[in-house]
């Protein structure tokens, strides 16, 4: 894998390219399915088990299931709705990508960042273990199949890794998958990168140009998919870049 590096004040730009058809055991259950947690219509209450301070403004979060063996039972490229209160003690509903898988059984975890006017951001920041989450799902448009395509490009921004994550770790643990993943991310600075790579690299500054992703994604093809996740100001970004490349809309798709 190659990364890029930066320096403060500019998008801190993180290339990785590679087969991801090795690494992790590929979990496999037994005949007897596990049970599932999420339910699509109705919030389920999840206990918080442990929360890790990872940075200044960055926390994991590990919610326990009912049960030791429990899945969460969420579709790969899929997301959960979170509920809590805001600063004022209003109700705010916000989606999450978790950053485990059903191979992680018995728990879930979201790694959140949070923002100092964030609605949801104050629910996760005042949250204690002990306390609960209303959860419900899963959510979302995208659902992964291993093997779908030969390719996929990630440009991610933020927090938007999430799904990008959920997504390789699938194709990782799954020896059979020789899915390829070409990701690039972008942040403002290094202390805004959610789960940091190696700690030294060498690389590069700057915004994600349509030379970058020239450079580091699979070329236009009907077997590739270019996915996107990050603000609104760098997914309308990314989605020129992409329309100016002659990437089809079949080729991309945004969280």
């Amino acid at each position: 894998m190659d990364f890029l590096a930066t320096a403060e004040g500019q998008l801190f730009v993180a290339v990785a390219v590679g087969i991801v058809a090795v690494g992790a055991a590929y979990f496999l259950f037994s005949s007897k399915k596990p049970k599932v947690c999420l339910d699509p219509e109705n919030f389920k209450e999840f206990k918080l088990v442990k929360k890790t301070q990872l940075s200044h403004n960055v926390a994991k979060f590990r919610f326990a299931l009912p049960t030791p063996t429990s899945v969460l039972g969420l579709p790969i490229g899929q997301h959960i709705s979170c509920r809590g209160k805001d600063s004022q003690g209003e109700e705010v509903i916000k989606p999450y990508t978790p950053t485990t898988l059903d191979s992680d059984v018995g728990y879930f975890e979201l790694v959140i960042k949070m923002y100092p006017q964030g609605r949801m951001s104050h629910h996760f920041r005042e949250m204690r273990e002990g306390d609960y989450m209303a959860v419900k799902g899963p959510k979302g448009r995208f659902k992964y199949q291993p093997g779908q395509v030969r390719a996929f490009g990630m440009l991610a921004g933020g927090s938007g890794i999430t799904p990008m994550f959920q997504v390789a770790r699938a194709i990782l643990e799954n020896p059979s998958d020789t899915t390829k993943v070409h990701l690039i991310y972008a942040n403002v600075t290094y202390d805004d990168i959610l789960l940091k790579p190696p700690e030294v690299w060498n690389g590069g500054v700057g915004f994600v140009s349509k030379e970058m992703i020239q450079a580091h994604c699979p070329a236009p093809a009907s077997d590739i998919k270019i996915l996107r996740c990050g603000p609104p100001p760098m997914n309308k970004a990314m989605a020129a870049h992409l329309d100016a490349l002659e990437y089809s809309s079949d080729m991309q798709f945004q969280f």
